[in-house]
């Protein structure tokens, strides 16, 4: 395989003045090369062009907290919203088509936020994480914080099945986190607690589970078949009182082909640095092979002084062809 290198654009965004991200959850572009960055600031989509030029602004009063963000070859937009519990799709413009869940009503599964775990498998949707279509259009959404589901919908929305219960076998979870369709239609969950990724055949038959990955938040996989990672590592995204350890793995993307096999793994120790994570939640590479990859970086531990608030939470990688 030829090998894969990519190299940081450094202040790529180009944010109105006086705007901030806060985090960015889900980043995602569309068939035009349009980027959008699924965000906890005031402004919840921001689009930009390639370059980073500030395009478009979307997304105000609608959604309670952002989080996993997919968009369709027909440049719908497909966006999750994990303290309310719901779907939504847009258009590119922000008119809304429709939405999957009901608004602060999550399924019964057990779980007390905060108190008590998913004790087992419920209905759509408790604490929502993120989409992915198949070929033929149909949704697979993973349901993760207060879930431990896949869910599939037809393209029109209906709930056809769902599968999964809380555990560490094959076919449970410990928070699928992501989602992602592979051109033979198989289901990769990315099992974030579990530190896995599980596939399943589409009616959701278990085949296999790939181990080598540090806590996996989203995947994304490109026409080259190839299978993009972001490792949250084991220091984001702890509860505050984790010891941090020297030896723990830090917050890094892999690229693995779809067998499973590591192709490279990109990151290092100092998450501050650009093109170094911290806590990396969305990933996405546009039809010319470029990276993006968005960081949850206040809510991973910026709140509580890991790392400073105006550490970088989109980045843009252009892809070198040597």
């Amino acid at each position: 395989m030829t090998r894969i290198e990519f190299e940081v654009v450094e202040g790529w965004e180009k944010l109105p003045e006086g705007w901030s991200f806060v985090e960015v959850a889900g980043v995602a572009t569309d068939s035009r090369d349009r980027v959008y960055a699924f965000n906890r600031g005031e402004h919840p989509m921001i689009v930009f062009d390639s370059d980073g030029n500030f395009l478009d602004a979307w997304g105000e009063g609608v959604f309670t907290n952002p989080h996993g963000l997919y968009i369709g070859p027909d440049d719908r937009l497909y966006a999750a919203d994990n303290f309310d519990h719901t779907v939504r799709i847009f258009e590119p413009d922000g008119t809304l088509l429709d939405t999957l869940g009901e608004k602060d009503a999550p399924a019964e599964t057990g779980f007390e936020p905060g108190r008590t775990p998913v004790q087992y498998g419920g209905g759509p949707f408790n604490m929502v994480t993120n989409v992915a279509l198949d070929a033929a259009g149909d949704l697979f959404i993973a349901d993760g914080y207060g879930n431990a589901r896949v869910h599939k919908f037809t393209a029109g929305g209906d709930h056809l099945f769902s599968w999964g219960e809380p555990g560490t076998g094959p076919g449970e979870f410990r928070l699928p986190h992501a989602i992602a369709v592979d051109q033979d239609d198989r289901v990769l969950v990315a099992d974030r607690e579990n530190s896995r990724i599980q596939v399943f055949r589409p009616d959701g038959t278990y085949l296999t589970e790939w181990t080598h990955v540090t806590r996996p938040d989203d995947l994304f996989i490109d026409p080259d078949g190839l299978l993009y990672v972001a490792e949250l590592g084991e220091i984001a995204g702890r509860s505050p009182d984790t010891e941090i350890l020297p030896h723990m793995p830090h917050a890094s993307v892999a690229i693995l082909e779809l067998d499973g096999a590591l192709v490279t793994r990109f990151g290092g120790d100092d998450p501050v640095r650009p093109g170094n994570f911290f806590a990396p939640h969305g990933i996405w590479a546009d039809a010319r092979g470029d990276l993006y990859v968005a960081e949850v970086v206040y809510s991973g531990g910026g709140n509580r002084g890991l790392v400073p608030l105006d550490c970088h939470a989109l980045q843009k990688f252009v892809r070198i062809r040597r």
